[in-house]
């Protein structure tokens, strides 16, 4: 499946770091823990445990495919969307029912997957794994707009992301920013937890995981 057109899409973190020989490790590394049986589910069970049965679900930047699989073998309805041709390889490989769109984030649209007549709104989407801090600078607000475009009118945005350790050149991104960031694009926090043991966040949490629905 393939999405709509790059026009006026900046390169984002993740390709111009990929371009200087960043971050090629990732997928293989995924693969090896996975092939050791180690447990790299914590995302998924969050979000399985938060979605009704046959959820409709989006993994937003889905890279290698474990996150979407994982929720795929829990009974959910799910798209990955991958920019990275590598990773959306690695992905329909190792996990061949997890469908992925190739896409920017900031590129999708409802037509982004099928003719927008049978579009159908996505009950979570799913954005973790430090997707956000990936992102084009400036550009997160853009993003979590475009996302909740998608949302059904009940749904929730899950977004995970370490709040200390930049990416690239990057600033860290603390839990206030991405809290600001989601209310600009008109979401609302419904909860936020210091991580996927659902702690409670403190100032020096390095961790934020937020559900966000949409401003009424």
């Amino acid at each position: 499946m393939t999405a709509t057109d790059d026009t006026e899409i900046p390169e984002n973190r993740w390709e111009l770091g990929k371009a200087r020989g960043d971050y090629h490790g990732y997928g293989t590394k995924f693969a090896e823990l996975l092939d050791a049986g180690e447990d790299v589910d914590g995302e998924a069970r969050f979000v399985d445990a938060l979605s009704e049965r046959n959820a409709r679900i989006l993994d937003a930047g889905s890279g290698m495919g474990r996150v979407g699989a994982a929720l795929v073998a829990r009974g959910h309805r799910v798209i990955g969307v991958e920019k990275d041709r590598d990773l959306i390889a690695q992905s329909r490989q190792r996990f061949p029912s997890l469908a992925v769109v190739e896409s920017d984030l900031l590129a999708l649209t409802p037509a982004s997957f099928g003719p927008t007549g049978d579009f159908e709104p996505f009950d979570v989407v799913v954005m973790v794994g430090n997707v956000i801090l990936f992102l084009a600078p400036d550009t997160e607000v853009r993003a979590l707009s475009s996302l909740a475009s998608l949302l059904a009118p009940q749904g929730r945005i899950v977004l995970g992301h370490h709040t200390h350790g930049g990416v690239g050149d990057r600033p860290p991104y603390s839990a206030e920013q991405s809290i600001a960031n989601a209310t600009a694009a008109g979401l609302t926090v419904e909860h936020h937890f210091a991580g996927y043991q659902l702690g409670n966040p403190v100032p020096d949490a390095d961790y934020a995981l937020l559900v966000l629905r949409r401003t009424a």
